[in-house]
C-alpha cells in the first residue's frame, strides 16, 4: 500500500512538474511574442490615425507639418484615461486652424473605445473618428465610419450650438440618433466627445501655443 501511495506521489510530483514547465514556456512564447509584435501593432494604430486626420480636416486645409507639430496632454476626467493622450495641430498660413485629440470613452459595451476628435480654432467639432473599439459586430460596430454614417452626427457641433442637455440620444431626451440594438456604445461616445470639447474650451491657447513636440 505504501509503494503505491508513492508512486502516485511521484507521479503528482512528475506531472505538476510537467505542468509547471509547459505553463512558464508558454508565458515565454507569449511574452516573446507581445515584444517582437508590439511596435508593429503600435505603427499600424498610428498609421491607422494618421489616415483618419484627413478624413476630419482636409489636408488643403492647413499647411504645415502636423505630424511633428503635436503635443501630449493628460486628463482622466475629461478625456478619459491616466495616459497620456496626442493632439495633432493644424495651422494655416501661421494662424492657428484646427486640433485633433486624441480621447477614450471608457464605458462602451465591451470596453474602452478609442476616438480622434477634430476642432476647429472656433471650437465646433470639423469630425469624430473611431479608431480602436471591441464593440459588437453588426451593432456596435457601426461607430465605424466604414460600418455607417452614424459617427458624421457630430460635424459642427459645438457646445454654442449645441446646449448641454442635447449632448444625449434621443431616447434620452438628447439631440443625437442611436444605434438600432446598441444604445450603451452611443451614450459613451458622445459623453466622450462632449467632455473633449469641454476640454478644448477650457485649454484652447494651451493646446495650440505651448511647446511640447512629439518626439
Amino acid at each position: 500500500m505504501s509503494n503505491l501511495i508513492y508512486e502516485l506521489r511521484q507521479a503528482s510530483l512528475k506531472n505538476g512538474i510537467i505542468l509547471g514547465l509547459f505553463a512558464l514556456v508558454s508565458t515565454g512564447l507569449i511574452a516573446a511574442v507581445y515584444l517582437i509584435t508590439k511596435d508593429k501593432i503600435a505603427q499600424e494604430v498610428e498609421a491607422s490615425v494618421a489616415r483618419r486626420l484627413n478624413e476630419i480636416v482636409l489636408k488643403t486645409e492647413y499647411d504645415n507639418d502636423v505630424y511633428h507639430d503635436c503635443k501630449f496632454v493628460t486628463n482622466q476626467d475629461l478625456l478619459g484615461s491616466k495616459e497620456p493622450q496626442k493632439v495633432y495641430r493644424m495651422r494655416n498660413k501661421n494662424r492657428d486652424y484646427a486640433i485633433i485629440l486624441s480621447t477614450v470613452a471608457p464605458d462602451g459595451y465591451a470596453g474602452k473605445i478609442k476616438l480622434i476628435v477634430g476642432i476647429y480654432r472656433d471650437g465646433s467639432l470639423a469630425g469624430v473618428r473611431v479608431t480602436e473599439h471591441k464593440e459588437t459586430p453588426g451593432l456596435g460596430d457601426k461607430i465605424d465610419r466604414e460600418k455607417s454614417e452614424w459617427i458624421e452626427q457630430f460635424n459642427k457641433r459645438s457646445l454654442k450650438n449645441s446646449p448641454a442637455a442635447m449632448w444625449k440620444v434621443k431616447k434620452d431626451g438628447g439631440d443625437f440618433d442611436a444605434l438600432t440594438g446598441a444604445t450603451i456604445t452611443p451614450r459613451a461616445i458622445i459623453n466622450a466627445v462632449y467632455k473633449a470639447l469641454g476640454y478644448y474650451q477650457h485649454h484652447t491657447d494651451v493646446l495650440f501655443n505651448q511647446d511640447n513636440p512629439c518626439q
